[in-house]
């Protein structure tokens, strides 16, 4: 695995995950922005969608396996963890907003 290409969320719970080939991890894939067939075979085998000329970031939920499969392709820039957002004022209730 090429950690330099992971950013630390996704390195941090790589280390936490126990079955290495269950599909667990959302995370989005920065390639370079031309991709050879070669490429774009081994992102369409690992369940990515939607390759197209010029796109740079996709989307998959990968296995760490698949994490250390694509963090070592020299057309892959990096690797980032996908997380949910959650809205800052999700917790306030309307009760608290009364007069």
């Amino acid at each position: 695995m090429n950690y330099q290409k992971l950013d630390a969320a996704l390195a941090t719970v790589l280390n936490d995950i126990k079955n290495l080939e269950e599909p667990s991890l959302a995370v989005f894939i920065h390639t370079e922005p031309i991709l050879d067939s070669a490429a774009i075979a081994i992102l369409e085998s690992f369940g990515v969608n939607g390759i197209s000329g010029g796109k740079e970031i996709f989307t998959a939920t990968l296995s760490p396996n698949a994490i250390s499969q694509l963090s070592k392709q020299p057309w892959v820039k990096y690797l980032k963890r996908s997380q949910q957002l959650r809205l800052g004022n999700q917790r306030k209730s309307i009760a608290s907003f009364s007069v």
